[in-house]
């Protein structure tokens, strides 16, 4: 019985119907067959039988034996076989060429909607925590020249977490591409975040220290824009960031940011000239 499931099997992979393999293993099986015979021996529905046996002979892979009651016998299983490999060369035929006109005529509507733009296409909102982390790590990690970003709290990745961070500084760096990140003062006042900072400047990212910063800012490959922006009017910490895609507005955000880079100092020179500014006020009091 296995063996009659696999060959049924095998014969609808050819283009039979269930009903059709069974019948064909069945009629195979002795010289001639009743309808109601071959439907015991195939265990077909009698009411079906009738239909398939018709279908079969149509496609000459049985022939019809007349009489006061008709037989039905199968044809030789090679000469099936290749009947019914014929039959799918000329389905794979017509196929083909429906296909191919089908693709010719598809074309054109396809070419036409290339050219349709719709204008916040570009513009991708981002309300969800997760979802801006998840953003972030992705566009530092496909960051292939140029990675630039202005750092500050609050921090809806903190940098200990932002290992995708380290891994694209430490990659970019030692591919000799940019990576640069200007950090708000307030890294200076917590050990933890400075630590970290560190961190970064080993995987050989450029830091600099802004004496301040008004946003959040991520510019990548001079084409992909990330930036929050704080919503003035929700409850204290709620974000909503843009992911921008276009080239112009990255370019624009590149040349501001390399004007804060200039004035900007190190992070060695921001943390020598806090502790020369924290002993001057301790020798004035």
């Amino acid at each position: 019985m296995q063996t009659d499931d696999r060959r049924a099997a095998d014969l609808e992979e050819l283009g039979l119907t269930n009903y059709e393999a069974r019948v064909y293993l069945a009629l195979i099986r002795r010289d001639v067959f009743t309808a109601a015979e071959v439907a015991r021996e195939a265990q077909v529905p009698r009411q079906r039988v009738y239909d398939v046996l018709e279908g079969l002979t149509r496609r000459q892979l049985a022939v019809l034996h007349p009489g006061r009651v008709a037989g039905y016998s199968a044809v030789a299983p090679e000469v099936a076989v290749d009947r019914l490999m014929e039959q799918q060369r000329r389905s794979l035929g017509r196929l083909e060429r429906l296909s191919d006109e089908l693709a010719r005529e598809l074309l054109p509507t396809w070419d036409s909607g290339r050219t349709h733009t719709d204008p916040l296409d570009y513009v991708e909102v981002l309300r969800d925590a997760a979802d801006i982390r998840e953003r972030f790590a992705r566009i530092q990690s496909d960051a292939e020249r140029e990675l630039l970003s202005f750092s500050r709290p609050p921090w809806v990745n903190p940098p200990a977490e932002n290992v995708a961070g380290i891994e694209a500084s430490s990659r970019l760096h030692a591919a000799g591409r940019t990576v640069r990140s200007l950090y708000s003062q307030d890294v200076l006042d917590d050990p933890d975040v400075l630590s970290v900072v560190r961190q970064f400047v080993d995987a050989g990212e450029d830091i600099r220290i802004a004496e301040s910063l008004p946003l959040k800012l991520v510019i990548a490959d001079g084409s992909t824009v990330l930036c929050d922006m704080p919503d003035p009017v929700a409850r204290a910490g709620a974000t909503t960031s843009l992911v921008i895609r276009h080239p112009s507005l990255a370019e624009t955000l590149r040349l501001a940011f390399k004007q804060v880079w200039d004035e900007s100092p190190t992070l060695d020179e921001a943390l020598r000239l806090r502790e020369t500014q924290a002993a001057q006020t301790a020798a004035q009091s």
